[in-house]
């Protein structure tokens, strides 16, 4: 497809004056959008197969909504810029490997989801993505704060449209794929919170990151909180599967969790009836604050790993959803600066930190598909490695007492 060349112009020159190509898809300050749009290794003139297709999708609460495809040799990974930059499910060779099966099969645009209905749940009108990031103005569940502002479930951030899109292709091996999108929560008054992030995979490769930037653009401290919200259903969930993360510490997120406690680590199948069970867990890293969490399947020769840091990332949920395959069989590996309690219960356990006016907060997560027993073994191999031979404390009580809230 013919690349227009004022907005999605090619920038490589000699080499140490620009060392990579460019292309701006979208400008919302310059009122610009590239529309359909695609570039390939062919188009660059480098060997290394991959490409990148902006598309926009039609029909029913999708109508409007651009997904970024990116393909990189190995995996094929979905962005949706128009719903705050997430990654809808990545595929091997065809099929999905990393993502999960929703009621919601439509990818919806956000101008069909109002956030405050149901009391606050609107937000799963539109929840059917691999990676949502949840925040970062506030997040988890829904409820009304101590300033009586109702705050719902998990932040306004995955519902709203990048403001720019900009991808890059280095022109040196390993000829990186950067997509860069700019998300912001504006509101007079109430926050000018600003996040850059940014989206990166070699071509070949089975992995790939977010480096994300929060900037607090007011001129007054803010609150924030983010939790990435990462989930995994078929093929690697199943009877069998199992997570396995360094830890220190869990508990139950309420009650109902807590006779799931003991088995926390596996899985059950589609189990009608199962609602959810949510784990808290207080994580461990490596000397530079480096930490991992595995999920494989019962025969350990397919998963995926979250690797992140504590320094950034200090507590993880493991969110447990084994109901029906209809109702939607997912399993949550969710690093965050919170957990899923509503704002209000986590200021009291120090999980709702603060931005200076004008400073910056970054948060990096690095996800691998793990293709065979070897590399199941070889994850598994560095969350051993950082548990050392600490083991998990099991809390029986919840960091909340949801019995008494009102």
């Amino acid at each position: 497809m013919k690349i227009k060349p004022l907005v999605a112009a090619l920038l490589i020159a000699a080499p140490g004056l620009v060392n990579a190509a460019e292309f701006v898809l979208t400008d919302a300050a310059a009122n610009i959008d590239v529309g359909a749009w695609k570039i390939t290794n062919k188009d660059l003139g480098i060997q290394q197969p991959f490409s990148v297709e902006k598309r926009q999708l039609h029909g029913g609460k999708q109508m409007g909504v651009e997904t970024l495809v990116i393909n990189n040799g190995e995996l094929e990974i979905t962005l949706v810029p128009t719903r705050g930059m997430g990654i809808f499910n990545v595929k091997k060779d065809g099929k999905r490997i990393l993502g999960w099966d929703s009621p919601v099969k439509e990818i919806v645009n956000p101008a069909f989801i109002d956030l405050e209905s149901r009391n606050g749940l609107g937000w799963l009108d539109g929840f059917n993505e691999m990676m949502v990031r949840c925040g970062y103005e506030w997040t988890g569940h829904p409820g009304v704060d101590d300033n009586g502002q109702l705050l719902s479930l998990h932040g306004r951030l995955q519902n709203t449209p990048a403001s720019t899109v900009k991808v890059t292709i280095d022109d040196q091996p390993p000829y990186t794929i950067t997509v860069e999108g700019e998300v912001s929560e504006r509101t007079f008054k109430k926050a000018e919170l600003v996040t850059l992030t940014s989206f990166s995979v070699t071509p070949g490769s089975n992995q790939f990151a977010v480096h994300d930037t929060l900037t607090n653009k007011a001129d007054y401290q803010d609150e924030y909180q983010i939790i990435y919200h990462s989930n995994f259903g078929r093929p690697i969930l199943e009877k069998g599967a199992k997570i396995t993360a360094a830890a220190s510490e869990i508990s139950p997120f309420n009650d109902y969790a807590k006779k799931g406690l003991k088995n926390w680590q596996t899985y059950l199948g589609p189990t009608k009836g199962y609602d959810e069970m949510v784990y808290n867990l207080k994580p461990i890293g490596d000397k530079q604050g480096n930490t991992l969490a595995v999920l494989h399947n019962q025969a350990g020769n397919l998963g995926v790993s979250v690797g992140y840091n504590i320094k950034q990332l200090p507590v993880l949920t493991i969110w447990k959803n084994t109901d029906t395959l209809q109702q939607g069989y997912v399993t949550g590996i969710e690093p965050g600066t919170s957990y899923a309690y509503n704002t209000k219960y986590q200021r009291p356990l120090g999980l709702v930190p603060k931005i200076e006016a004008g400073a910056s907060k970054h948060f990096d997560v690095t996800y691998t598909v793990l293709r065979n027993t070897g590399e199941v073994e070889q994850a598994l191999a560095t969350v051993a490695d950082i548990q050392g031979k600490r083991r998990v404390k099991q809390v029986k009580k919840p960091l909340v007492d949801l019995t008494k809230v009102h």
